[in-house]
């Protein structure tokens, strides 16, 4: 008798897509006999180009219609990219396995300038990430950034129609998508904080589907779980927001986990940083701590300002 199919929610960019396969793959090495399908869907967050992620409600758009298929029994996993995962998963779900993750940096792109000090006097950089726009700023307060939405395809061709000057993507997508060879420069985490578990590819399923849970634990990269846990808890300590510019990195050097965060007004004029290192067991407490010192020293005011009345 045939198993039956396995069926992955995800999005329908390429990008998406890519992350799915992979991870079906990865299943189908674990368990060969059993059939897997992917179930693409069309997310809000994909259906809107034109706004802000942050005014229209996070990129928790990206993720809400994934889980209903999964709450509707019309899929099986989801596959996300771990950035785009609210901090606050609902009671109903959890993030069975991270797989390993890829170069978290960003990437400068640019049709003529070869790195981000060449970048001319005023130049048009294309990005609609605050994270990146309040450490670039702080770097170089002449810059113009431009909103910048759409899949990377889109992205880049807007780049190349003249629309920027540069724009900053994930070095993480580039790569899966064999656009490696576009990147102009890797920004530095000096330049450039990553965001919160960027480059991390997250599989979610139903809390209470202990088949799966148990399948995916054969999946799961232990490092980079240590390290999503980490930044993941830092980011709940401090607003819980995947649009508010906060930055958030950890690196493991055998058993010691250092976490380093940025908190920034996206005009630049203010950022703040902190670090914290400690055993990589104890992950999302190093991750709860650091957020506390950095509420303490000002990042409270700065994210309460940048988020409004």
């Amino acid at each position: 008798m045939t198993p039956k199919p396995l069926r992955i929610a995800t999005r329908k960019s390429a990008l998406a897509l890519w992350q799915a396969e992979h991870v079906a793959a990865r299943l189908r090495a674990l368990s060969p006999r059993r059939p897997i399908a992917l179930a693409p869907l069309t997310t809000q967050g994909d259906r809107n180009l034109q706004d802000s992620l942050a005014l229209i409600g996070g990129k928790g758009l990206f993720v809400k219609e994934l889980e209903v298929a999964l709450t509707e029994g019309r899929a099986d996993l989801a596959v996300h990219s771990m950035k785009d995962v609210p901090a606050e998963l609902p009671p109903a779900f959890v993030i069975g396995a991270v797989l390993e993750r890829e170069d978290p940096r960003d990437a400068l792109v640019s049709v003529r300038w070869p790195d981000f000090a060449a970048l001319p006097h005023g130049a048009r950089l294309g990005s609609s990430s605050l994270r990146r726009q309040c450490q670039l700023l702080h770097r170089r307060r002449d810059l113009r950034i431009l909103p910048l939405r759409g899949n990377v395809d889109t992205r880049l061709g807007k780049l190349e129609r003249g629309d920027y000057d540069a724009v900053i993507l994930a070095v993480a997508g580039l790569k899966r998508l064999a656009l490696a060879h576009k990147i102009s420069a890797v920004l530095d985490v000096e330049l450039s904080l990553p965001a919160i578990a960027q480059g991390t590819i997250g599989i979610e399923c139903r809390a209470k589907d202990e088949e799966m849970r148990a399948l995916l634990a054969g999946l799961n990269h232990a490092p980079t779980w240590q390290r999503t846990l980490a930044e993941r808890a830092l980011n709940r300590g401090l607003s819980g927001s995947c649009t508010l510019p906060v930055a958030g990195y950890a690196e493991i050097h055998g058993d010691t986990l250092t976490l380093r965060a940025r908190v920034g007004l996206p005009d630049g004029s203010r950022l703040l940083a902190g670090d914290i290192s400690g055993p990589a067991a104890e992950a999302e407490s190093l991750g709860r701590r650091l957020a506390h010192e950095l509420l303490a020293k000002g990042a409270a005011e700065i994210l309460r300002l940048v988020a409004g009345p």
